[in-house]
């Protein structure tokens, strides 16, 4: 007669153990297949952009996007770990508009992000690009655009967890500006910077010479009235860490150094304003708003051999490079 025990425990096995086993193995496959999933549709992330030329919303793979703003916001003969640093701030950019409603802004009509570049990212069409720069431009640095992008797939930059707003610009013209003193949030991430390898930026120094009469003629369709002595009406009071114009009087007001810029369709705010005999010298140092990286800076930093990642973390303080996918 056989073992009752083992009979008992046979039965037990069969009642209870194995379909515990079966279930738990069920589980584990559809998680892993939830995960195959999953990752499978982030690998082929889409998103939707707003074609401002064209008035119409367009879904785009987000690595394919990325190609044609690399391409259009920095010189493809940039060295690749500036490219490559400029991708992730692109990609970036992306997913803090993806995370914090891009899609409701009005001026995106239901897209994450638009092809304006007064309002979001720079984006030309390939055959834009080809338009701007020729067929052998499109053979021999469209593969190193593509490179850039492809080398750092997936990749943001995150400050506390969060994806950051990374803001970037041509020339800082030496030090970059602490956020608040160009828009009005103070963002940890988005610091005063030196910027010190920006010799090859074609706009580190500028000079625009106006004549008195239309210096004068500029402020007072602002409605700001500057007397004949141009040189004493104009007076810089303060400027930023960066050292870009904080407040400045002209003529009868006080105004901010970024009011000036864009009066004088300058450079940028950081400026020196010196009177002569019939005309207005104003010398300008950079280019853009100056506040986070620096794109002569990162790709002069690039050439004195710093990588991509060492780039961003000096221009970003304090920030993460996260692979998202």
């Amino acid at each position: 007669m056989k073992n009752p025990f083992f009979i008992l425990l046979y039965i037990f096995f069969i009642i209870i153990i194995l379909p515990v086993l079966l279930t738990i193995g069920i589980y584990k496959d559809n998680i892993f297949k939830e995960e195959v999933v999953q990752n499978k549709k982030i690998e082929s992330l889409n998103i939707k952009v707003y074609n401002s030329k064209e008035d119409k919303v367009e879904t785009m793979n987000l690595e394919e996007y990325l190609y044609n703003v690399v391409a259009s916001e920095m010189p493809a003969t940039f060295n690749e770990e500036a490219l490559k640093a400029q991708a992730i701030a692109a990609r970036s950019y992306v997913f803090y508009k993806m995370e914090n409603g891009g899609d409701k802004i009005p001026q995106h009509k239901g897209a994450v992000v638009c092809t304006d570049h007064n309002h979001c990212q720079e984006y030309l069409t390939i055959d834009q690009l080809k338009k701007a720069h020729g067929q052998d431009w499109m053979e021999k640095l469209w593969p190193k655009i593509k490179k850039a992008v492809d080398d750092t797939r997936g990749k943001v930059l995150v400050y506390e967890g969060k994806t950051i707003q990374p803001l970037y610009h041509s020339t800082s013209g030496g030090k970059t500006e602490n956020s608040e003193e160009v828009f009005s949030a103070k963002l940890p991430y988005l610091r005063s910077v030196d910027s010190p390898y920006e010799q090859g930026s074609p706009k580190l120094v500028s000079n625009v010479k106006i004549s008195k009469n239309d210096f004068v003629n500029k402020f007072k369709s602002n409605d700001i009235v500057i007397s004949d002595n141009i040189k004493k009406d104009i007076k810089i009071l303060s400027r930023t860490e960066g050292g870009s114009v904080k407040e400045i009087k002209v003529g009868n007001k006080v105004i901010r150094g970024r009011d000036v810029r864009k009066i004088l369709n300058l450079n940028s705010s950081d400026f020196e304003i010196k009177v002569s005999d019939n005309y207005v010298n104003i010398i300008t140092k950079g280019y853009g708003h100056g506040v986070g990286m620096s794109q002569w800076g990162a790709n002069g930093m690039a050439n004195k051999g710093y990588k991509y990642d060492e780039i961003l973390k000096h221009y970003f303080k304090g920030v993460k490079i996260e692979k998202k996918y």
